[in-house]
């Protein structure tokens, strides 16, 4: 099957299909191991039109000019996030009844956050220029991987239980992160 756009297959021991857009405008499917090339390219053609959509957004993204950001401005946005961050996590935590082990600032291109299963938190120092719902959110969702290692029904009612409109800020993640990009 051909597609309008060149894409590029990830296999890996997830249990699903996915469709990432990076930042560069290039297309990748991760896809479980042992999952045929006539399921992804069904897959694609009925994930075609987003596709389609997000490749533009994302080469508008690219060919719009950014001046580079300063070492020391970068530093000084760490600084911010790790004091925002370290806070949230030990008041969450309190309340969730969770323990975690450190707590590191990074910039990573595809998550806003991630828990290890040592308890290890990562936090994308660019949530800073959210509103706070949302770092509340990315800091709830986390800490909920301490009780749950998965994104089931019971690790969401987790999250529901500590915030109720959750979904809100998942939705203002989803449909304005990238903005989150630019805002520094």
């Amino acid at each position: 099957m051909h597609f309008s756009f060149p894409y590029e297959i990830i296999y890996s021991r997830r249990k699903t299909v996915a469709i990432q857009i990076t930042r560069d405008g290039k297309v990748r499917i991760r896809a479980p191991y042992g999952c045929s090339r006539s399921f992804i390219d069904s897959f694609i053609r009925s994930k075609e039109d987003w596709i389609t959509r997000n490749l533009e957004k994302a080469r508008s993204r690219s060919s719009a000019e950014h001046p580079p950001l300063s070492e020391e401005r970068r530093k000084h946005y760490v600084e911010t996030a790790r004091a925002i961050f370290t806070q949230k996590t030990a008041y969450y935590a309190r309340i969730m009844g969770v323990t975690y082990g450190r707590i590191s600032i990074r910039e990573q291109k595809t998550r806003w956050g991630s828990c290890s299963s040592a308890g290890n938190l990562n936090f994308n120092w660019r949530l800073i220029f959210a509103p706070e719902e949302v770092l509340d959110y990315v800091v709830v969702h986390e800490l909920a991987h301490r009780k749950e290692m998965n994104h089931s029904k019971a690790f969401y009612a987790i999250i529901e239980s500590v915030l109720p409109d959750y979904r809100a800020s998942r939705k203002w993640l989803r449909d304005h992160g990238d903005s989150l990009w630019e805002a520094a």
